[in-house]
């Protein structure tokens, strides 16, 4: 039932990596609501790249933009039953 949850893809293409963000990204990809956020996948600074999975946050291993995609496409099909 996607139509009860707000997804939400933001990607920025930083105007050089570093030692953070070595693959010159940051991003924030969001599927909840008001009152519930359901997963939302992020690197913000101090933190590095990581999950927000229900009531857990857990590293996550980036390799390219598109396997990030890919893997929080899953998350939100998995979560909202698409």
């Amino acid at each position: 039932m996607l139509g009860r949850w707000i997804v939400q893809r933001t990607v920025w293409v930083l105007p050089a990596a570093s030692a953070e963000r070595s693959h010159g990204l940051k991003y924030r990809l969001y599927c909840g609501n008001a009152s519930r956020c359901l997963v939302r996948y992020d690197n913000e600074a101090g933190k590095g790249d990581h999950r927000h999975y229900g009531r857990r946050e857990e590293p996550y291993a980036f390799t390219t933009l598109e396997a990030l995609l890919e893997d929080f496409q899953v998350d939100v099909n998995r979560l909202t039953n698409e």
